[in-house]
């Protein structure tokens, strides 16, 4: 099965409409998602919990890392530069923190809140190489803008 992003974007807005709290509204968007397509194996998020440091939130898989310096790992970078890791092949990312062994391609995106704080990064895994594409950037985009942005 493949993730129909229109259909999954209604779904998480009439799921979310009226919440606020960030917890919550991460825990269901981790778990919409990961649901909405086989290629996503580990999905979840890291919260920004104190300088340059996330820690595991709400996730939806197998055990994920508890602790990622923005120094550190693909979830790091994202977090470091604001901007989109799209990874094809783990093995290839210069510092990739394995906390999966299955996890063969990730995509992470920072997520922002309407005054533009990071609030932390979303992270999809996936025991496929090269598994992502630049619609599911625009997706998810588009998800955690309606989500987090509002």
């Amino acid at each position: 099965m493949r993730v129909n992003y229109d259909d999954l974007t209604k779904t998480i807005a009439a799921l979310t409409e009226g919440e606020d709290d960030v917890i919550s509204l991460m825990a269901t968007v981790a778990c919409e998602v990961h649901h909405s397509d086989d290629r996503f194996d580990w999905t979840g998020f890291y919260r920004v919990t104190g300088p340059e440091m996330l820690k595991i939130g709400p996730y939806q898989g197998g055990h994920g890392c508890l602790v990622i310096p923005f120094s550190r790992g693909v979830c790091g970078a994202a977090a470091r530069t604001g901007e989109v890791q799209l990874v094809p092949d783990v093995d290839a990312f210069p510092g990739h923190i394995a906390c999966a062994s299955s996890t063969r391609s990730e995509l992470v995106l920072p997520v922002h809140d309407r005054n533009g704080a990071l609030l932390g990064v979303f992270d999809i895994d996936s025991d496929q190489p090269d598994a992502f594409d630049q619609a599911d950037i625009a997706g998810m985009q588009a998800i955690l803008n309606l989500a987090f942005a509002k």
